[in-house]
């Protein structure tokens, strides 16, 4: 699944074994964000809440994080 973080760039999250993994996406590259830990508990379509959780900082006012694929 990959997400848009209120236009700032882009993440993907995986589910590897019993864990969700994310990476953060830029050109030609993608590298794991180990400083951010989503709990395996969690649904995929929990996701996207969850990160908005962890990055509402970053957003400005009406944006939103958008689910890409």
């Amino acid at each position: 699944m990959k997400f848009n973080i209120y236009g700032r760039f882009q993440v993907e999250v995986r589910r590897e074994g019993e864990a969700w993994e994310l990476y953060r996406i830029e050109v030609g590259k993608r590298a794991r964000m180990n400083d951010v830990v989503i709990p395996s508990t969690l649904e995929s379509d929990e996701i996207i809440v969850y990160l908005d959780d962890i990055f509402h900082e970053l957003a400005g006012y009406g944006q939103c994080i958008e689910h890409l694929a």
